[in-house]
């Protein structure tokens, strides 16, 4: 099906079967919140961070909206009154809150007097989490919902398109359409011990993957000097007269909240930024998408010093509906925010990292998501993998020369793995590792 371009904003243009319809809506409070969600919970690679509320609340904020850079122009397709397909589409006129870096693209077309903005961005504004970004009910639908944004970018002269921390479903469509791709970095880690042997026994403990038992189990699996450095961090902010709690939830209180927000404020306050996110929009993610926040919060002599919060995404197949968010199991942590009133050594590891793996082993979730940047992160068994993106350049001579410089970008980046990969923060004992070694 090849779909006729949408004229306008929110036009409309259908397909040769005249099957599908597809729309360009300007806001997302204009999509049908069920409907949605239904296509999200059908992805391969969900996150809470494209649901619904999640979008409409960073719209509702005043945190994603054309005053700061973000304009809205949703691409949907429908059969009859049905949502088949839809994605986040959002018109740029600069490049902040992406994480994927094209300010040098865009200097190149200036420096030839070719406009590079505005440019259209198929993303989660301000959350560099791979995920689902083209939401469809199977595949041809979502290559024909990539090509309907593609050809209404290039009728509405916007420069370019870029998917940006898309799922491997995504990528596959975007390769199907000669999109350029674009890795990068980030480290995550797997609640998966390595495999062992046992040395009374001499028998494979590990010939079936196995999640931690507990944080004491997890250091275990590391190098000696791994893990008595993580034990030396711990014990400084322990002998600090830190001490930690965690809320989830609707168990997170008003109060919490507030806190953490003078935190994460203070963080982008610090580095001479204002903060992406309003309050307001943490107050719409506690009203309407609360089971998706875990809360850390750090005390000393009874006062609130520090905090980070944690993401949270659950089995999509019951997670249609916040409700269904209440006594799902976890299956995936995502490290979002932190910020500290007070300095305290080896808080931001204690905060960022140590508190949530030993709450991911507790509660059985299957990884934790570090972001990306901090080589550090690997120390403390967040490893390396890859995030791709995918990029569609209107002018011929720049897709050309984007083209060339991606090839070259994505040889060093697969060195990097590579060297990356020799650096690993696990026991190197053999193949297979005695527990009592």
């Amino acid at each position: 099906m090849q779909p006729r371009a949408a004229a306008g904003n929110t036009g409309e243009c259908m397909a040769e079967e005249a099957a599908i319809i597809a729309r360009v809506i300007a806001s997302p409070l204009d999509v049908d919140a069920a409907a949605w969600n239904g296509l999200l919970a059908c992805q391969s690679h969900p996150t809470p961070f494209l649901r619904h509320e999640y979008l409409a609340a960073l719209h509702e904020s005043g945190s994603a909206t054309p005053r700061t850079g973000w304009a809205p122009r949703f691409m949907t397709l429908w059969e009859d009154d049905i949502l088949v397909a839809a994605c986040p589409l959002y018109l740029k006129n600069h490049s902040y809150g992406e994480y994927v870096f094209d300010w040098a693209w865009a200097s190149a077309y200036e420096q030839h007097g070719v406009p590079y903005y505005p440019k259209a961005v198929i993303a989660v504004p301000f959350t560099p989490v791979p995920g689902a970004r083209l939401l469809a009910r199977d595949e041809a639908t979502r290559a024909l919902l990539l090509q309907a944004v593609c050809q209404w970018c290039e009728e509405e002269n916007v420069s370019s398109v870029h998917m940006l921390f898309a799922s491997d479903d995504d990528i596959a469509a975007g390769t199907q359409q000669e999109l350029m791709l674009r890795r990068t970095v980030q480290f995550h880690w797997t609640n998966e011990a390595p495999r062992t042997l046992d040395v009374d026994t001499g028998t494979d403990t590990g010939s079936q993957a196995r999640r931690y038992t507990s944080f004491d189990d997890f250091l275990s699996t590391l190098a000696q000097d791994k893990r008595k450095k993580i034990r030396q961090e711990r014990r400084r902010v322990a002998d600090a007269g830190v001490r930690f709690r965690w809320s989830r939830g609707t168990g997170i209180s008003e109060a919490d909240w507030d806190f953490f927000y003078r935190c994460y404020e203070r963080t982008y306050l610090e580095h001479g930024n204002p903060p992406y996110l309003t309050r307001d929009f943490f107050a719409r993610m506690a009203a309407h998408l609360p089971q998706a926040w875990l809360l850390f919060i750090a005390e000393r002599d009874g006062r609130p010093i520090a905090s980070s919060l944690i993401a949270i995404s659950v089995d999509a197949s019951i997670a249609s509906a916040p409700k269904d968010l209440k006594n799902a199991s976890p299956l995936a942590a995502y490290g979002r925010y932190w910020g500290a009133l007070e300095r305290v050594d080896c808080l931001h590891f204690e905060a960022c990292y140590y508190q949530p793996l030993q709450w991911c082993i507790e509660h059985g979730v299957q990884r934790f998501e570090g972001g990306a940047q901090g080589e550090h992160k690997m120390a403390r068994a967040l490893l390396p993998v890859q995030a791709t993106s995918a990029h569609w350049l209107a002018h011929p001579a720049f897709a050309d020369a984007v083209e060339r410089f991606l090839a070259r970008e994505s040889e060093g980046v697969q060195h990097y793995l590579d060297e990356l990969q020799e650096r690993s923060p696990f026991r190197k004992t053999g193949p297979l590792t005695p527990t009592g070694a």
